[in-house]
């Protein structure tokens, strides 16, 4: 049986995950994500060619780009003066993410059950 301390720290640790679901919420976002899986680059895509791939203008891809990467979800490598971005392979904000929605199931499973159902 869960605690009130533990169903306090379960509220924390979702509140840490803000940026990720935000990132991961928006239809475009998830478009993008696909896109870039599609791409199969491992080095990494730049904003032109992700551009080239989906109806999003280059300052709109850079925008969803910049939330995902401070959402934890891509990573950006410079060479010169161009711009590589991929997948983060330490994948912590998925981590973290997963941890508390199984959590989350956890507790949620424990309720008694409210639907007036039997």
């Amino acid at each position: 049986m869960y605690t009130k301390e533990d169903i306090e720290t379960l509220a924390k640790d979702f509140e840490k995950c803000h940026k990720v679901l935000i990132a991961l919420g928006d239809e475009n976002r998830q478009h993008l994500i696909l896109e870039m899986m599609k791409m199969e680059v491992c080095y990494g895509a730049r904003v032109g060619d992700i551009t080239d791939r989906t109806h999003f203008s280059r300052p709109a891809v850079s925008h969803h780009l910049q939330i995902l990467k401070n959402a934890g979800i891509l990573k950006m490598r410079k060479e010169g003066t161009k711009n590589y971005y991929y997948f983060d392979p330490d994948t912590n904000s998925f981590d973290r993410l997963i941890s508390v929605l199984q959590r989350a199931k956890s507790l949620t499973a424990e309720l008694p059950d409210r639907s007036g159902e039997k």
